[in-house]
């Protein structure tokens, strides 16, 4: 794993925080003008928006601009390998239904990514990243060992500790499989908390669990995009990030987050424990 010094984590998330402002600015502009899909992916129902492969292209362009060494990987296929030891993952808008149907909470999620096989599933650990909500205006940043932000204010995670009183977000996928698998999971949850929240975006949640919106967050399913800069979030403002198990990294098959000690809890409720 590449060593970088904190000037150098700065930059990246300077650059993230930068891009994904402008990046998600563009994407509303282009939802006001009308929206349409592309294509599937999943299933019928799981979809891709022209304005999701125009707003990765805008990205990954500026970012080989100003930092040409980097590897690229994007939800809608943006790839290249590079040499400089990190590989920025992105989300170009994250909660494509919610920006289909014009609901507001959908996000621009960028992050810096250096390889780490004691981090997540995907053996990759965001060292840098941001999450812009533009129909919110909120920027969410941080960088490792920097903390976290919202338009600049420092963030921190709940201290709600007790399961029954904790508010906890989730997410659905879009295959009927998947939606049973997550049906189970809630089954367990729903009974022994205070209530469940479904935004439809996962690094928006992870930035809500940062900013003490909600008191804990997981999901099934999630691929890197979805979590690589809010998880970096969340982290930095003190959150716990755990697998479906002791020997299972956090990402796929299942992502938990909250302070230690409630989270912890929630996945041995989640896991019938």
């Amino acid at each position: 794993m590449i060593t970088l010094t904190s000037a150098e984590l700065s930059s990246l998330e300077d650059l993230a925080a930068g891009l994904a402002r402008e990046a998600g600015v563009a994407a509303m502009r282009m939802r006001a003008e009308g929206v349409s899909v592309a294509a599937t992916k999943s299933s019928e129902i799981d979809i891709v928006t022209f304005a999701d492969r125009e707003t990765e292209r805008f990205i990954t362009e500026r970012i080989r601009a100003a930092r040409p060494d980097d590897g690229i990987l994007g939800e809608e296929g943006a790839e290249a390998s590079g040499t400089s030891g990190i590989t920025w993952v992105i989300d170009p808008i994250d909660g494509t239904v919610n920006y289909l149907y014009d609901q507001p909470a959908y996000a621009v999620s960028i992050a810096a990514t250096v390889v780490d096989v004691q981090a997540f599933a995907d053996e990759r650990r965001a060292v840098a990243g941001a999450v812009y909500a533009p129909r919110f205006d909120e920027l969410f940043s941080a960088h490792v060992g920097g903390g976290s932000r919202m338009n600049g204010a420092p963030l921190t995670v709940s201290e709600v500790s007790s399961p029954a009183q904790a508010l906890v977000a989730t997410g659905f996928g879009y295959t009927v499989d998947r939606k049973r698998e997550q049906l189970e999971l809630l089954t367990r949850l729903l009974p022994n908390v205070r209530d469940i929240r479904r935004l439809g975006a996962a690094a928006y949640d992870l930035c809500a669990l940062a900013a003490g919106r909600v008191d804990a967050f997981y999901e099934q399913g999630l691929q890197p995009w979805d979590y690589a800069a809010g998880a970096l979030i969340a982290s930095e403002a003190g959150a716990t990030l755990l697998g479906a198990d002791t020997q299972t990294a956090p990402g796929e098959p299942l992502l938990f987050a909250g302070n230690q000690r409630l989270i912890t809890q929630i996945r041995d409720i989640a896991r019938g424990l």
